[in-house]
């Protein structure tokens, strides 16, 4: 029982955290793409910002997979850029992620072959673009010779 002027907090328990539909999403987030230290970093916070939309390791597999190809892309093609995270939301309330990834490089000459499988101008597998399009649930693309490359994709959680 309280004193005359002191007060009292009644606990009933731990608290438990709120739940991820609940809480507001994370302010976006803007990471540099100029060395392969960068590279690391990116996909390091991509799959923090998995976990915290509430994704299952499938899917975090999904959207770092393609966060690590489109960063690549960008360093590698496109002379560095950036990557943004950012937390949409519906108005039904589902969550998800969406990467930004620009460059400032010499822009997909040919987007149409840069999504083909197998087409690249290294020594990769020519997976990168095409794949990243089929592990997202959204893709999209702004590039032009000399104007760089600008790749959208979000993937959408599982209610």
């Amino acid at each position: 029982m309280a004193l005359p002027g002191e007060s009292t907090l009644a606990s009933h328990g731990p608290k438990r955290p709120a739940r991820a539909e609940s809480r507001r999403p994370p302010a976006s987030a803007t990471y540099p793409v100029r060395t392969e230290e960068d590279l690391l970093t990116v996909r390091h916070a991509v799959r923090a910002a998995t976990v915290e939309v509430g994704f299952g390791l499938v899917d975090q597999t999904r959207v770092v997979t393609a966060a690590s190809e489109l960063a690549r892309n960008a360093y590698v093609h496109g002379g560095g850029g950036t990557v943004t995270l950012d937390y949409p939301r519906e108005p039904s309330g589902r969550r998800g992620l969406r990467l930004t990834v620009k460059d400032e490089g010499p822009g997909i000459a040919d987007l149409d072959a840069a999504l083909t499988d197998g087409f690249t101008t290294g020594s990769g597998l020519g997976h990168g673009l095409g794949g990243a399009r089929r592990l997202m649930d959204e893709f999209t693309v702004r590039t032009g010779p000399g104007e760089g490359t600008v790749v959208v994709v979000t993937r959408w959680a599982v209610r």
